[in-house]
């Protein structure tokens, strides 16, 4: 058997015309604020790709740029001025931070409301308690993902690769609040491949690629692949993306396998503005 590719861009646009007709309705359009301090490559992209989303459905984006020798202090008075000011809906930090800076406190210091990204401890805590607020952006894609597969996952063996605070974690919570049986495997798991060869669905997230080979899934399983990994050409070939799956051979067991890139990816942007439009809308009162 071969399996059922699962893309991601067709349910983002999907997705995107729905915040679209939305923001249409609303008395004007959400503002989404990112900052990025230094230049580092990866968040600039990211910041790049958050650029052109919005402005396709129509959220108003500001990309402030911050130096990379910045102090934590000065930091949260940046964040404090975006909590302050009513115009701003969303606020995300670009990742990874320079050297030396305090990521965690930082995220913290966002004001929950504006969380977008989903990353302040309280909006993480809401998670947990089965009140997805606004939950982080990745754990939203890999769950939607799954559920447009149509799979029943009510009672349901599900594995969960990788215990990431943006994805494993959150992603294990949402789908225990859905009604499956969800295992949490790491890296030091012993004898990992017993845990997913028996999932329904597995979810891997571990960031190490091509981890999981074709003989450790359950023929027919849902396989979401989160991770992206650079794996360099050899002798002058340029160099390409694989999951955190043997895409090759687990493409001939799975009965439905998201492909890196264009599985997860589109979605996660997708989410970061469901989130923008989450928020304005609960802080006008118009949820």
């Amino acid at each position: 058997m071969t399996a059922t590719i699962l893309e991601g861009k067709p349910i983002a646009e999907q997705i995107r015309a729905e915040l679209s007709a939305q923001i249409d309705a609303m008395d004007r359009p959400p503002v989404l604020v990112a900052l990025i301090c230094g230049d580092d490559a990866g968040a600039r992209s990211y910041a790049r790709m958050q650029a052109k989303a919005a402005a396709q459905v129509g959220i108003e984006y500001d990309l402030r740029e911050l130096p990379a020798e910045i102090a934590d202090e000065a930091l949260h008075e940046e964040i404090g001025k975006l909590n302050e000011d009513p115009l701003v809906d969303g606020i995300i930090l670009q990742s990874p931070l320079p050297k030396g800076l305090d990521e965690p406190a930082a995220q913290a210091a966002i004001d929950p409301d504006k969380d977008v990204d989903g990353v302040h401890p309280l909006n993480l805590g809401l998670v947990a308690a089965d009140r997805e607020a606004l939950a982080p952006c990745t754990a939203q894609s890999a769950v939607r993902l799954i559920e447009e597969t149509g799979v029943e996952l009510r009672g349901a063996e599900v594995v969960v690769v990788g215990r990431s605070v943006i994805v494993g974690k959150p992603a294990a919570l949402m789908l225990l609040d859905r009604g499956a049986t969800v295992t949490v495997c790491r890296s030091t798991t012993r004898d990992l491949a017993a845990h997913t060869s028996q999932a329904e669905v597995l979810v891997v997230a571990i960031g190490r690629a091509e981890m999981i080979r074709g003989e450790m899934i359950k023929p027919g399983a849902v396989v979401i692949d989160v991770g992206i990994n650079y794996v360099p050409g050899e002798g002058g070939a340029k160099g390409h993306y694989v999951g955190d799956v043997a895409f090759d051979e687990a493409v001939e067991v799975a009965g439905t396998i998201t492909p890196v890139p264009g599985g997860v990816g589109p979605l996660t942007v997708t989410m970061l503005l469901k989130n923008t439009v989450e928020a304005a809308r609960r802080r006008r009162g118009t949820r």
